[in-house]
Parts: C-alpha cells; structure tokens; sequence
C-alpha cells in the first residue's frame, strides 16, 4: 500500500504534488469556518442548508468550476503560453515566496477596481449581481459569481504566473489562498479585527458590501487587503451597527441557468410560466426537488432569510441595470442612523 501511494506521488509533477497538499488545507479551512460560524456568529439563526446552499455547492462550486478551469487553462491560458511563454521571464528567478506575494498584491490592486467599476458599470454589473443575489451570506455565498466573471477575472489572474515564467506550483498555492480569502470574508463570523482591518480584509467589511443598504451600493470592494478601499475613499464600516438584510432590491432567479439568462435579458418568471410549458415544467420539478429536500433534512425547511425587525427601514435605491419596483420606497434613514468611519477621519 505504503509503496503505491509512494509511486503515486513519484509520478506527479510539481504541480500535482503541490495540489495534494493545499486540498486538505482547503478542506481543513472549510471546517474551521464552520465551526466559527456556529461559534461566533455574526449573524444568529443563519442554518448550515440555508436558501441557495445546493446552489453555490453543486452549481458553482463543483460543475462551473469544473468546467471554467478546463476553459481558461486549456483553451485561453495554454494557447497564449505557446506563443508567449518563451518571451518572458520576468519573475523566474525570484522565490516561490517573492513570486507567490507579488501576484497576490496585484491581482489584488486590479480586482479592487474590476469590481468597483463593475458596480458602476450597467453591463458589468449583470455578470456581478448573481454574486449579491443571496440574501443568507455565509462562507460557501462567494462561489456565487457569473460564468463571464470568473473567465475574465481567472485569465487576468492565472494568465500572467505563466506568462512571467512563474514557477508552476505558484499557481495552486494561489488559488489555495483565493479560496480560503474568500471564504473567510464571507463567513458568518463575528470578526473585530481592530485597526488590523485598515490593512487586511475580513467578514466586518465585506458583510457590509453585501448589505442591501444604500450606503454600501458603492463601497468596500476590497476583496484580501482592505487598504485599497480606504486608500481610495470607499471604505465604509459603522460602528456599532450591522445590517438588516443581504441581497438584491429587485427579483432575481434562484436557478443557475435562468441567473446566467437573467443576465442577458430580464423577464418576469410568473410571466414567463404563463407563456412556456417547457418552462413550468423544468420549475415543476425543480420545484418537487427542493419540496422533497426540505421534507426530509429538517434544517433545510428553514429558508427564508434572517427576521427583519418590525418597522425597519428597506433601501430599495437602484442597483445599476437593476430593476426594483418603482413603488417602493427610499428611504436614506438607515444611512443617518451612524456615520461611516472612513479613510479622511
């Protein structure tokens, strides 16, 4: 046995024999954020299979994922390597460590502006919003993010380790750190972090920026180093005070494929129903599959989001390229209720 699992790992390449190591780490990750979540909520009374939770797990976790990696590496990244990969090797002699930092702090600096020009960008933002669509965020909601986005943000990330003739184990070593990053700005934990947060970011902020609150529509898009967000004046974080509701202010599908279809063109569900029997029927049965799921795992019966107190104020103001309904009301009063501590304080 000892002498198989000896040849195995003989066998793989750098790559392969870095993957074997930073897999339990990820896993070991996800239990220490499940445990801290139950622990130190953030939020009480979120469940483990909270709405959308078979979503982010099967859909976007493991199928999307899938798939995108065989897309980006085999068909984007592999392709310009074998035409440019023999140009550059700006980085090749630095170490490991050296290399993997400088792509963490400048994928870093571009996504911090890839995401706030997204949302201000009407287009942009339909390739975003599915990320902002739950309304329970906790450590598995940042898989949520559209097709289109994670092709243009992975290639703009992996592309250039290769391209700079990067040593090849820098690639899972950074993805091992994206994912554990961004579970752990999602997760349900109660963080203080003091003036830490300044530089690193975590839960306190980015549960706000996914907030369905006025105040944070353009603000805290830092996704590892909050020192952008207050370099830049976007920063937002009350003391004190959390918010009263996640997720869009306008109606969004909750099925992988109508999100992404949502994304190009909107349209009503109910009237869409009335229209397609090919439709009604795909709804049917997923409809009797999530019936069944909550029949039988009693946790998944709760999903309806957290409790919002009696008389809460909603803020309804528009998303860009949303669509809430024109009735409803705005109301800044949750902006009033505390001042933002920001960069110029």
């Amino acid at each position: 046995m000892l002498e198989t699992l000896s040849s195995f790992y003989d066998g793989l390449n750098p790559v392969g024999r870095t993957t074997l190591i930073t897999t339990p780490i990820l896993l070991l990750a996800v239990v220490v954020l499940l445990v801290l979540e139950r622990k130190y909520p953030y939020r009480k009374g979120l469940p483990f299979f909270r709405e959308g939770l078979f979503l982010d797990l099967f859909w976007y976790t493991l199928v999307q994922s899938y798939f995108l990696q065989i897309l980006i590496f085999g068909f984007i990244i592999a392709p310009l390597a074998k035409h440019f990969g023999a140009q550059f090797h700006w980085v090749s002699d630095w170490p490991v460590a050296a290399q993997v930092g400088f792509f963490v702090v400048t994928h870093d600096f571009y996504i911090y502006w890839f995401h706030r020009f997204q949302h201000n960008s009407a287009f942009f933002w339909r390739t975003h919003e599915a990320h902002h669509s739950g309304k329970q965020v906790d450590w598995l909601a940042g898989s949520r993010s559209h097709a289109v986005e994670i092709i243009i943000n992975q290639t703009i990330e992996f592309a250039p380790i290769i391209l700079l003739g990067a040593n090849p184990i820098v690639v899972p070593i950074k993805a091992l750190i994206d994912a554990v990053w961004g579970m752990y700005i999602h997760a349900n934990v109660d963080v203080k972090s003091g003036k830490l947060q300044y530089v690193i970011n975590g839960p306190e902020m980015h549960l706000w920026h996914h907030a369905d609150h006025e105040e944070v529509y353009f603000a805290n898009f830092s996704t590892k180093f909050a020192v952008w967000d207050w370099l830049f004046g976007t920063a937002y974080l009350p003391e004190g005070r959390k918010p009263i509701r996640w997720g869009l202010p306008y109606a969004f599908p909750k099925d992988y494929f109508l999100q992404h279809a949502f994304s190009v063109r909107r349209f009503d569900e109910g009237a869409l129903a009335e229209k397609s029997a090919l439709f009604r029927h795909y709804h049917g049965v997923r409809f009797r599959l999530l019936n069944w799921v909550g029949q039988h795992v009693p946790a998944a019966q709760v999903l309806q989001g957290w409790n919002v107190p009696d008389g809460a104020p909603e803020t309804v103001a528009h998303r860009p390229g949303g669509n809430p309904s024109p009735a409803a009301p705005v109301i800044p009063a949750a902006a009033e209720s505390s001042c933002p501590v920001n960069a110029h304080s």
